[in-house]
């Protein structure tokens, strides 16, 4: 950024005052880091390559704070004494003495200092960031005097780790928490230091017993967390639960079920009724990912045994797929109704999935009370629901706001804060600020928002912001057609339905023109690397080059091209060329040769294996039908959209 504009930004946030105020406070290093930096090869080796450039420098003081590398925050941050968010200058500076390089938690935080800036930015985005941060250090110290006070004034609270801390605050006051510890342990990877402390005291005070401990030692496994789960099984320490039989069951059915089943069966006779059935759910879950025609007998086993309580949330989810792959409608409602609860009424899937199965049973009134409670969703199974109730997919009324509505949202600090983000592409940060402000708005607001969002380009908030509003909508920011020109030209020459490379678009990159993936994919439509060079030389671009793709024209171009090749390549079917889309054309090939019979587009959706492709293909073609909605102004059907998938026999593909 050059030095003109960085001086207009400070005078635009009108944080000059502050930022001045705060160079005392940047120049007086804390003890902490005093020590710190002594231990880092000294104040030299932080300061080497500071850019001169002050964006450049918050950058890098960003990177710093990313690997908790006191000393040099606190040298790149004395360089910033006077930079236009100073907040986040602060921040960066504090966190990494909350933090070790590897993440975890330190003891020896500075109190005073993290109380300072909670009371100078408080309400602030950031603020909240920083007593998220500062309760994981007050949980780990066990100073639950300080973590009681500051845990009511944690906003968002959605950190699973800090969630725990609570937990076991109380319970260390005598409460039992046990439902709610239950209730909050599903997901291993979100734990962290916390709840395995919370896992332990539970036990100590046999709040939980052994087999609770075990099963969560077993969905860490389950999901590969094998450090994780050895660490919650250390929590006995009157004899390990990490080498018991279905321990072992969960590693063997990782890589053959059919082994895991044998093992299984001949070690029935020293488990109870209840470890029988979660063993026999583990199995079935890994086979069911496998698309093993073999799951759903598995899940059967289950059943009949039990044990419902021990199955950890992927395993209840599998149950329900590998029964709609057979057809078992039986089983579907089963498996469904005994879910958790809150399991249950958490995605729409199962209300609708269980629908459908009364229905198949003739029981037709109970499965229209369920579609009826999700209907009004705008959402791939709202949309699913609404056709079974008879009603083909339509758009809510429009509400639009004014000029003056959208433009106000212009002098909201956050949005000022979140801009300034975006224009030196820190989107995560941007991110933070606009959600945060968008705490507490109105519908109305909402659109305001969206609206102020699409005239300063952040179309992907524009589409996140818009999507969020409950009885006034506005279908048209909810659903950005930008490039439409472009798109119009590449499609047609394509020969490809337009709705559905919008519906593409809408969930590949929201419509950000720079996106880039971690594994590489690029721009609008998110071209690999290789599919791109691939494509062009099949188009006849002769002189393509990597650095084209930043061009929408050639974006839109090479990705409706290849849009078009693996719809052609896969019978035409856009719920198998969308997973292509993905995950590749071989793997919805290899998908299909799995059937043992034709099934509806919604079922092969729900049962794809990896659960990223899976969401991705639901969302697509919700987003198509939605699109075709707005471009032709009459109702559309999901359902046709989705059509049938066959089984077929292997095939190659040359496509990449």
């Amino acid at each position: 950024m050059r030095k003109g504009v960085y001086r207009q930004r400070a005078g635009q946030f009108a944080l000059t005052a502050i930022a001045t105020a705060l160079s005392w406070t940047l120049l007086a290093t804390p003890a902490a880091a005093q020590k710190r930096t002594v231990s880092s090869n000294g104040q030299g080796a932080a300061s080497a390559m500071i850019p001169s450039n002050p964006d450049d420098a918050f950058r890098a003081l960003r990177e710093a704070a990313r690997k908790n590398d006191v000393a040099r925050a606190y040298a790149i941050s004395a360089t910033l004494v006077d930079y236009p968010v100073p907040s986040y200058v602060e921040y960066f500076r504090i966190k990494p003495q909350l933090f070790d390089a590897s993440g975890l938690a330190r003891i020896d935080a500075p109190d005073d200092e993290v109380r300072a800036f909670l009371q100078r930015y408080q309400g602030e985005a950031i603020a909240d960031r920083m007593r998220n941060d500062w309760l994981l250090v007050l949980g780990k110290r066990r100073d639950w005097a300080n973590f009681d006070a500051q845990y009511p004034q944690f906003v968002l609270k959605d950190d699973t780790q800090v969630e725990c801390y609570a937990l076991l605050s109380r319970a260390l006051k005598g409460q039992n928490v046990a439902v709610e510890a239950r209730a909050l342990l599903t997901e291993p990877k979100n734990y962290g230091e916390g709840c395995v402390d919370l896992i332990g005291y539970l036990y100590q005070s046999r709040q939980i017993t052994r087999a609770d401990v075990a099963f969560q030692a077993r969905t860490a496994l389950e999901q590969n967390y094998t450090t994780l789960a050895g660490r919650i099984a250390a929590t006995v320490p009157d004899g390990a639960v990490d080498g018991d039989t279905l321990a072992t069951v969960v590693k063997m059915a990782r890589n053959d079920p059919a082994q895991a089943a044998a093992y299984l069966t001949a070690s029935s006779g020293s488990l109870s009724r209840d470890e029988q059935g979660a063993g026999w759910g583990v199995v079935g879950q890994f086979a069911a990912k496998k698309l093993l025609p073999d799951a759903a007998g598995y899940f059967r086993r289950q059943v009949e045994l039990g044990g419902n309580q021990w199955l950890s949330t992927e395993t209840q989810e599998w149950r329900v797929r590998a029964a709609l792959r057979q057809g078992d409608w039986k089983l579907v409602r089963l498996a469904i109704e005994s879910m958790r609860p809150e399991l249950r009424t958490k995605d729409p899937a199962w209300t609708y999935w269980l629908g459908r199965s009364l229905a198949e049973a003739g029981r037709n009134d109970e499965a229209r009370q369920q579609y009826q409670a999700i209907a009004s969703g705008f959402h791939f199974y709202g949309q699913l629901a609404s056709e079974e109730l008879g009603q083909r997919i339509t758009l809510p009324p429009r509400t639009q706001v004014s000029d003056a509505e959208a433009m106000a949202m212009r002098t909201r600090p956050g949005f000022q804060r979140a801009k300034a983000f975006y224009d030196m592409d820190l989107r995560f940060e941007g991110n933070r600020e606009w959600n945060w402000e968008l705490r507490g708005m109105s519908d109305r607001e909402l659109l305001a928002a969206a609206e102020y969002a699409r005239r300063i380009s952040l179309l992907d908030r524009t589409v996140n912001t818009a999507d969020r509003t409950q009885s006034q909508h506005d279908f048209s920011l909810r659903f950005l057609m930008p490039f439409r020109d472009i798109m119009q030209r590449a499609t047609d020459e394509a020969g490809l339905d337009m709705a559905w490379a919008y519906g593409i678009i809408r969930q590949e990159s929201r419509f950000i023109m720079n996106a880039r993936s971690s594994a590489g994919a690029h721009g609008l439509m998110q071209v690999m690397p290789a599919t791109a060079k691939y494509v062009a030389r099949k188009i006849g671009m002769t002189d393509f080059t990597p650095s084209m793709m930043s061009d929408p024209n050639v974006n839109i171009l090479l990705g409706t091209s290849y849009m078009s090749m693996v719809l052609t390549d896969l019978d035409s079917s856009q719920t198998l060329a969308s997973a292509a889309y993905n995950a590749g054309p071989g793997r919805p090939k290899s998908w299909r040769t799995s059937l043992s019979r034709p099934v509806e587009g919604a079922i092969f959706a729900e049962t794809i294996p990896f659960t990223e492709t899976r969401t991705y293909v639901k969302n697509v073609l919700s987003n198509a039908t939605y699109y075709a909605a707005l471009m032709h102004g009459h109702p559309q059907s999901l359902k046709a959209r989705l059509g049938t998938v066959v089984p077929s026999q292997v095939t190659t593909t040359s496509l990449p």
